[in-house]
This record gives C-alpha cells, sequence and structure tokens, in this order.
C-alpha cells in the first residue's frame, strides 16, 4: 500500500483503527476538495467528519408505535436503559441513541445517563454533528442513552419515534421526519422495519418513512414481531399480507427477508411455531453478529457510492456553468436548463460514460437548482476528477486487500474467542468457544445457540454418573435388524453391501459419500454393525435437514472405538 495510505503504521494498533485511519485519509486528501468545490454539501450530503469513520456499527429501528421496537432493544440488552419507556401507546416520542458511555478520565468510571441532542451535536467524538441542521425542533427530541453494557461495546441501536398516520401528526412533529431518517440510513449498518402481526397497514407516514430509506435496500431486514400472537394458520396469512404490502412499497426485484418472531422474554401465547421463531432469532442474531466484522467493508461502500456522487455532481454543476451566458438572460437560461435536467442528464450520460442511475432524482435536483445561485458554481476541474478516480480504481482496491486481511483475522479471533457482540442476549445465545456448546471449564449450556440440535444431539450423554451412554443407541435395536439381513463377514459389511441399503434414502452420492467418510471411523473400507448404525444415524440427521459436520463429534465416536477413558462429551 502506498505509503501515504499507510501512515505511521504500528503493528500493535487495531485493524480496524488503520483501516478507518486510511479512508479518512483518502477522504480528506482525494474526495471532499471536489466536495467543496461544488457544492455537494447543498444538494446531498453534509462533508463527513472523523467520527463518522470511527463509530461502531450502528443499527436503526423503524416501525409503528406499539410494535415492540424500544422492547427489541431491552430484549437485546436484558436491563432498561436510561429514559426507555415502553407502553402499548405511543411511549417513544424522539430518536434514541443506545451507546456505550465515555469512560470519566479522572474516576474511570464509565458514564450512565441521557445527553440531550443540543450538547451531543457538538460532541466530536459522535457522529451525530451534520444533525444540527433539522433544527432546534428536531433536537429537543433527540437524545443519546449512554450506559456501561458490554453489547454496546460493539454495535450502537437507534430507536425511533412511534410512526402514526395522519397528516396531522406529521405536521406537529415540527422536523423533517422523513429526511431525518434518510440522514441515519446512509450512515448506519443496518436498518430494522418492525411490524406487529396485528398491525400490517402501512399508514401515510410510514410509506413516506420507507420512501426514504428504501434506496438503501441492502441494509434493510423486516422483523414480524409477536408472532406468538397468532397460530399457524394466521401466521401463513399475516406472512403472506405483509409480503404483499411490502412489495408495493419496496419495489426490487429482490424479496425482502422477513425475520418471524416475538423479541421478548414474555411467554408465548401459541407455542406450537417455537423452533421456527427460534430458527428466525438465530438467523436474525448471525445477521447482527456480522455487523462488527463487515464495518470496515461497509464504510468503505459507502464512501465508493458519495464519491460516484460526488463526481456525477460536479458534472452537473460545471455543465450548468458552462452553459450560462455572460451577462444577459441569466434568469431565462437558469429556468431552461432547470426545466430540460432530464434532457441534460442524458447528455452528460452518453458524453462521460456514466450510468443514468447514478444521477440524483431529477425532482430533487431541479427544487434545490431553483434555490442556488448559478454565479457560485465553476468549471470543470480535470485534476480533481482524476484524484477521485485514481482512489477508486488504485487506492480503494489496495484498501480492499487489507480489509479482506482484517476480516480474515476477525473470523479467526470469532472462531477462538466466540461471538463478536457479546453480553446481553448473545451471551445467552451464542454457542461458547469450542464444539457444539461445550464452555472452556468443560460445562455446557442446554440453552444455547444450536446445543443439542442434530449431529450434536446427545453431546452430553455419559457426563453423569450412569456412565458412557450413545444416542444411536436409542434406535441401534433397528438398524442391527438391517445390518444382520446384509449377511455381515466377520462382522463387518463390504462397501458394496452398505452402498444398496444407504441408497434408499434418495440422498444424492455427495452426501452419501460424506456419511461413509464419517461413518467409517477406523477407516478400513467396512462397516461394523456400530459403525453402520451411526451411518443410519447420520443419513435421518441429513434427510430431516441437518448439516453434517467435516469432523466425527467424540460423542458419535462408536463406543467401542473410543480411547479409554475418554467420555462422550
Amino acid at each position: 500500500m502506498m505509503k501515504w495510505l499507510k501512515g505511521d503504521k504500528n503493528e500493535d494498533t487495531d485493524d480496524f483503527a488503520n483501516v478507518s485511519a486510511s479512508l479518512k485519509r483518502l477522504y480528506k486528501q482525494r474526495l471532499r476538495p471536489l466536495e467543496e468545490s461544488y457544492k455537494f454539501s447543498d444538494f446531498h450530503s453534509p462533508p463527513m467528519d472523523d467520527a463518522d469513520f470511527d463509530s461502531k456499527p450502528m443499527i436503526l429501528l423503524i416501525g409503528q408505535y406499539s410494535t415492540g421496537k424500544t422492547s427489541f432493544i431491552r430484549y437485546l440488552l436484558e436491563r432498561d436503559f436510561p429514559g426507555m419507556r415502553i407502553g402499548p401507546e405511543p411511549t417513544t416520542d424522539c430518536f434514541i441513541a443506545v451507546m456505550a458511555g465515555d469512560k470519566d478520565p479522572a474516576t474511570g468510571v464509565i458514564n450512565e445517563g441521557v445527553i440531550p441532542g443540543n450538547a451531543l451535536v457538538v460532541d466530536k467524538t459522535k457522529p451525530f454533528k451534520t444533525l444540527s441542521s433539522f433544527g432546534n425542533n428536531f433536537l429537543s427530541r433527540f437524545q443519546c442513552s449512554s450506559m456501561n453494557h458490554q453489547v454496546l461495546q460493539s454495535i450502537s441501536i437507534i430507536d425511533t419515534p412511534g410512526i402514526l398516520s395522519g397528516a396531522k401528526q406529521r405536521v406537529n412533529r415540527g422536523y423533517q421526519f422523513s429526511k431525518v431518517l434518510t440522514w441515519f440510513a446512509e450512515r448506519v449498518d443496518r436498518i430494522v422495519l418492525l411490524f406487529d402481526a396485528h398491525k400490517l397497514d402501512i399508514s401515510d407516514e410510514f410509506h413516506e418513512a420507507l420512501d426514504a430509506v428504501k434506496s438503501y435496500e441492502s441494509k434493510i431486514r423486516v422483523v414480524l414481531n409477536k408472532c406468538d400472537q397468532v397460530n399457524t394458520q394466521q401466521l401463513m396469512r399475516v406472512y403472506g399480507a405483509l409480503m404483499w404490502s411490502l412489495g408495493k412499497v419496496i419495489t426490487t426485484p429482490e424479496v425482502v427477508r422477513v425475520y418471524l418472531g416475538s423479541f421478548w422474554d414474555q411467554p408465548l401465547r401459541f407455542d406450537e411455531n417455537r423452533v421456527l421463531f427460534e430458527d428466525e432469532r438465530n438467523d436474525l442474531f448471525s445477521d447482527i453478529q456480522s455487523l462488527p466484522r463487515n464495518a470496515a467493508l461497509r464504510k468503505l461502500n459507502d464512501l465508493i457510492k458519495r464519491a460516484r456522487l460526488a463526481k456525477v455532481h460536479a458534472y452537473i454543476i460545471s455543465h450548468l456553468h458552462d452553459s450560462m451566458p455572460s451577462v444577459f438572460g441569466k434568469d431565462k437560461a437558469k429556468n431552461n436548463m432547470i426545466k430540460d435536467l432530464d434532457k441534460i442528464f442524458a447528455d452528460l450520460s452518453n458524453k462521460h460514460k456514466i450510468s443514468l442511475g447514478d444521477f440524483p432524482k431529477v425532482k430533487d435536483m431541479q427544487e434545490k437548482l431553483k434555490m442556488a445561485d448559478f454565479s457560485k458554481f465553476r468549471s470543470l476541474s480535470s485534476s480533481m476528477i482524476q484524484k477521485v478516480d485514481d482512489m477508486i480504481s488504485n487506492d480503494i482496491a489496495e484498501l480492499m486487500v487489507a480489509i479482506q486481511r482484517d476480516e480474515a483475522k476477525a473470523t479467526d479471533l470469532i472462531n477462538r474467542e466466540g461471538p463478536a457482540v457479546k453480553g446481553g442476549i448473545f451471551d445467552n445465545w451464542s454457542s461458547p468457544p469450542g464444539p457444539g456448546g461445550v464452555f472452556n471449564d468443560g460445562g455446557v449450556n442446554p440453552f444455547s445457540n444450536k446445543w443439542g440440535e442434530g449431529v450434536m444431539e446427545g453431546m452430553d450423554y455419559g457426563t453423569g454418573t450412569e456412565g458412557t451412554s450413545w444416542i444411536v443407541d436409542e434406535k441401534k435395536s433397528e438398524y442391527d435388524e438391517i445390518f444382520y439381513k446384509l449377511h455381515p463377514v466377520n462382522g463387518k459389511i463390504n462397501g458394496s453391501e452398505a452402498k444398496r441399503e444407504m441408497i434408499k434414502s434418495k440422498l444424492p452420492n455427495t452426501a452419501l459419500a460424506k456419511v461413509w467418510r464419517l461413518a467409517d471411523n477406523d477407516q478400513d473400507g467396512a462397516l461394523t454393525d456400530e459403525e453402520f448404525a451411526l451411518a443410519m444415524h447420520l443419513i435421518n440427521l441429513r434427510a430431516e435437514g441437518h448439516g453434517l459436520p467435516d469432523k466425527l463429534p467424540k460423542h458419535l465416536i462408536p463406543p467401542t472405538q473410543r480411547v479409554t477413558g475418554e467420555s462422550a462429551d
């Protein structure tokens, strides 16, 4: 990597910090001069600060009132946060950033409490400085709940006001609600839309909110909450109705990912879908766990998108400047160009070989150009454009290699020390380091993620006083009956005999080959009665949709082949 991009790198410095520092240098040296020269912030996003690059991954929660947004945060943290209010009526009337508190330099204690919006936007360590442009009406309804919590060491969560229906409530907010959502959507790592199983209607204001964030569809996830309040038949109808409603608003060819569940700690009203809810919860939590690992890549991707938009903006502004008359008829020329802006976009697209999809919305740009002073525009600077092109084609490519290397390190660290997001609900959900939920001290948690499921079923057999047992023994008599009908020789059946029985499962040969490799534990090319029973056990697991491991877990090793003194766990 180029020396200026590396900076004075200390080997002991955190990898993410190095990537973040490189992104900041790229932005300040290559992209920001172009933005300032062509008034980018007047038409699009405000300039980026250091805090935008240094901030932890953020999750934005959006939904109508009483869909469980605040309860979802409490569910993740497993404790109340400062300023929290939960109720069936609209209780959250402000934006709340739930973040890790700052350490007091004098006492070393993590500060907890509520920081009001006006104080929050002047804090250089927080990525909220440019929110001051939305005025005091918004800032009086914006706050930070800082607390000492392990989950918040890895992620931050943004709670939003419950969305209401009707024009009266929208006017009474006193600030541009949808534009605030767009500001957050541009900067967060994940946007979670929450729906209530009994509240699927998309109100006018909710429609505006979805329009404000739908251009960031790659960040959007949908949670259908409180699913335990309906039975299976009703849940199928609710899910179908939700997908139909979303399809009318989020008009993308891909189907948006919807997670079903009840994200609170109350007993389930209808528990017939408990397994489904747990699987959906596991998928959602896995998605959240990926955020810290992918944070640098997300910031890099956002910087590239911003650079492309800044280039297009420079082409537009310079074209408008060059097309203005020098003396007379300026107002008329301005109005004509604004009117024909769509044609100008098409001409610039052809001239500079840029997709029309990279251009801003014509209607939005027209409204902003009406208020702009064209006399402050300037001609195109080829050198500035070249610097941005070099950044995208060269510097970003080199930085991408560093990010991939850091991601590999992060993945290895997760494999050794457990999930990236720790604390709160994740301590109960996540499998600790070690195979299948086994802690470093040898203990197990039967309620951890995937514990005792699939090939890990029976992993704690033999840990009690009754001695070592084997999960396969539960059906071994059935498997033995099949085994002895295959006419074993010297207590074993060969591959041909085993294959005739195993293909009856209708599993593909690739799956059966893996079953054979795992079951033939002594690798002698034949199966004993225990190995055959193990093969049938694995086939049944695979047929039920469970995956198979690359290495046979200790608790599945046939008892007669275990090392003396080795227990099943």
